[in-house]
């Protein structure tokens, strides 16, 4: 249930964020969809969430769910590890070669003269950029039931057809508390209204991540302000009644790693970049060679101080990415820490980074959290690590709807369920 016992949650609001071919779980039975939105399912993610924050002391609410609830040692992000790729991964159960999104910016050859940008609000809004994929909110409407998205990657589209019959476009200034406030009116409404599951993103702890450091005291503080907005939400949904009855899932995009200017690569040191087109630049660099820049590209292949350069065909398999005809021609991968960029992209971007993410997906710093509670959920529950495509699945089955095709496992969460 989702009402944790009155000490742990007396204490926290005291102290208070080459790929296989998808495959089809079997159909659960969809009894829930039939009813009423009794027993709401909500989807949090704190963007740039490292697991390891958890163990900081600083966000008693959400350590009081993970310890009454489920908690997986950790989960993985799909690979690159940002944002708009694992959004939509949680939301398909899809790895980026298959739902397409691919980067935060990208281009499609499907899609001439145009470049997708997650700042964009006409890209975003373009259905065609997501419709490799179809979002869990999709196959709720499809099979009877309501969503609502208090932000998401893909919820400002009509991605095959249809939007969440509530959903808000996105908007940096509105604060947690302001979020946590929407959801609560939506789970105010009469239960013939009420969705059945709803997204909550908050993008606070990814900010300040990238602008002070992992490390830095800013980031203790973005992580208890979220906490407190999660303490919010647990007390507005027992105020509405619904604290025996709704499903909470805690997740997050990616983790983060320190950075700064000391650690920057710039490829203009190296090769022209004049005639390269680049589509990412960061934790790792994405391009496409212009006409005349087919020299400089080849230049770059093998290995340098701090990273390695490769065609897409050569990207490692077990990154299950480089084959969706969006993946640029070229990749360059910085080892944890380091960012390779051109010096017309950094002075673009007018900043520099304290901490970023995009690296590895197997490393220890971009390791996410999941946590889950409820009355569908265990009790004092730890289980295995997870990648992320394995909690679709899981939200289907708790839904009550039948699942997509999909690249996730419903077995490596079967543990997370309550026993019946």
């Amino acid at each position: 249930m989702l009402r944790l016992p009155a000490a742990l949650l007396g204490a926290a609001l005291a102290l208070a964020g080459c790929a296989s071919a998808p495959t089809t779980a079997p159909a659960p039975a969809q009894a829930r969809l039939a009813r009423d939105a009794d027993a709401p399912l909500i989807l949090v993610s704190i963007d740039g969430f490292r697991n390891d924050y958890l163990d900081r002391g600083l966000t008693p609410t959400l350590s009081a769910l993970a310890g009454d609830g489920v908690r997986a040692e950790y989960m993985r992000p799909s690979y690159p590890s940002i944002t708009f790729p694992n959004h939509y991964t949680l939301v398909t159960g899809l790895r980026p070669d298959h739902h397409g999104v691919i980067a935060n910016f990208m281009t499609d050859p499907s899609i001439p003269g145009v470049r997708f940008s997650m700042f964009d609000p006409a890209t975003v809004g373009d259905e065609r950029w997501w419709d490799d994929g179809t979002p869990l909110w999709t196959r709720v409407r499809e099979q009877g039931g309501r969503a609502a998205a208090m932000f998401w990657v893909a919820s400002e589209a009509p991605v095959h057809g249809a939007r969440p019959e509530f959903w808000r476009p996105f908007d940096i200034t509105v604060s947690s508390q302001d979020r946590v406030r929407q959801v609560l009116e939506w789970l105010a409404l009469p239960a013939a209204e009420r969705p059945h599951f709803i997204t909550l993103y908050f993008d606070r702890v990814d900010t300040v991540g990238h602008e002070h450091g992992p490390d830095s005291p800013e980031l203790d503080q973005a992580l208890g302000e979220v906490d407190t907005a999660i303490g919010q939400l647990l007390r507005g949904i027992d105020a509405l009644g619904l604290g025996q009855q709704a499903n909470l899932v805690v997740v997050s995009d990616h983790g983060m790693t320190a950075t700064g200017p000391e650690q920057e690569l710039f490829l203009d040191d190296l090769v022209d970049v004049s005639r390269l087109d680049f589509g990412w630049t960061g934790a790792y660099a994405s391009f496409d060679a212009l006409p005349g820049g087919e020299d400089a590209a080849r230049q770059l292949l093998g290995r340098h101080a701090h990273m390695e350069c490769m065609t897409r065909e050569r990207i490692p398999a077990r990154f299950q990415y480089g084959r969706h005809r969006r993946v640029p021609a070229y990749l360059c991968i910085g080892d944890p820490g380091w960012q390779i960029t051109t010096r017309a992209a950094m002075q673009r971007k007018g900043h520099r980074l304290r901490g970023e993410h995009g690296y590895d997906n197997a490393l220890p710093d971009m390791r996410s959290p999941f946590i889950a509670h409820g009355p569908a959920f265990g009790r004092g529950v730890v289980i295995a690590p997870i990648d992320n495509v394995d909690v679709y699945p899981l939200l289907a089955r708790v839904l009550g709807i039948a699942p997509g095709a999909n690249d996730g496992d419903a077995a490596r969460t079967a543990a997370a369920l309550r026993r019946r």
